[in-house]
């Protein structure tokens, strides 16, 4: 009988976290303002042409390189952010035995690392928050050793929205010179610290960014990642070479440049989630002050059914209490402000009706 490794056959299943796409979806931090008009306009002009040959991954790399003030040598684009942590972990995890095939990351973060790092046979070095869900600096410090090959660190964080000081990261960097370090900079455009200007003095970072967020691009699944030269080579080796598609290639030019669109964007998140904080505040909810699309609360014993409570009054969130310190947690995407306007007055209701 055929039998899959060992390591893949002892893996829990990664499904969609898709709950429902009935009502507002709050769950998955997507983009509820859509996509830039001229992104639209740039899907109305596709050709057949365009559709039926191969796509140019390359040219796509120039404009991203571009914009981004690196060469096009020190950049992948991949089929969302998904296949550069798995290019990245896959170049660096599995090939050296268990004594020095080490994963480095803390709870909670990104549930990505742990599962690509099971599915490569790492050993796992989970270093836990504190009450604060802060980045625990000191304690990734010590757990870097000679076994430590990858060091993932989402920045800003998911699912708590929190952001490390920059200088944090760069001394995990320098601490730890023969482990390729990620900086995951999802959220990076709500914001705006980002370590790309480092890479030239740390040449085992890795820094990984998506159009899925602030461009809402989500459907056309296109992640960047970036680094030395000399390393991104490696994951071009073992990387399929027309893993991004035709059409979000297309579209990626008119995405940067309407810049404007995503800074007004940005800037109606910021408002929304100032909004979405003040409120907890208010009903003396735990919240941690978040640099992101979504807000991480603590509603208590009642988690679940105040996620299906809101879910009922047609707005979907997500229930965090399965990550390791967000006992009792919910998370919320900030939508629009329109949105935004519902949104309150439902948590408001259903917070007082728990009480």
């Amino acid at each position: 009988m055929l039998k899959p490794r060992s390591l893949i056959a002892g893996l829990s299943p990664y499904r969609s976290p898709i709950i429902s796409r009935d009502g507002l979806s709050l769950d998955l931090n997507e983009s509820m303002a859509g996509c830039s008009q001229r992104v639209l306009a740039r899907l109305r002009s596709l050709s057949a042409s365009e559709l039926s040959l191969y796509p140019q991954r390359e040219i796509g790399e120039r404009i991203v390189a571009n914009f981004l003030g690196v060469a096009p040598e020190q950049l992948l684009l991949t089929n969302g952010m998904d296949e550069a942590l798995s290019l990245l972990f896959t170049a660096y995890l599995g090939a050296i035995g268990n004594d020095g095939n080490e994963l480095l990351f803390a709870d909670p973060t990104f549930v990505m690392y742990p599962m690509l790092g099971e599915a490569l046979g790492a050993r796992m070095l989970r270093v836990q928050s504190g009450e604060d869900l802060a980045l625990p600096v000191a304690d990734m410090l010590a757990g870097i050793s000679a076994r430590t090959r990858l060091v993932a660190i989402a920045n800003p964080n998911n699912p708590t929205g929190l952001k490390a000081a920059r200088a944090d990261l760069l001394m995990i960097a320098q601490s730890a010179p023969d482990a390729a370090v990620l900086i995951d900079e999802a959220y990076y455009e709500f914001c705006g610290e980002t370590l790309v200007d480092a890479l030239a003095q740390h040449p085992n970072l890795f820094v990984a960014r998506t159009f899925s967020k602030a461009y809402g691009l989500a459907g056309l699944r296109l992640g960047v990642l970036i680094g030395a030269a000399q390393q991104i080579e490696y994951m071009r080796r073992i990387s399929v070479p027309f893993n991004v598609n035709s059409v979000a290639l297309a579209c990626l030019e008119a995405a940067l440049e309407d810049q404007a669109f995503v800074q007004e964007h940005v800037a109606q998140v910021k408002e929304g989630r100032e909004g979405l904080q003040q409120l907890c505040g208010e009903l003396g909810l735990r919240f941690w002050p978040s640099q992101t699309n979504f807000v991480l609360v603590r509603v208590g014993s009642t988690a679940k059914t105040f996620v299906e409570s809101m879910q009922r009054r047609g707005i979907v969130v997500r229930d965090a209490t399965a990550n390791p310190g967000c006992d009792g947690c919910v998370r919320i995407t900030v939508g629009t402000p329109s949105q935004m306007d519902g949104v309150l007055r439902a948590i408001r209701d259903v917070v007082a009706k728990m009480l």
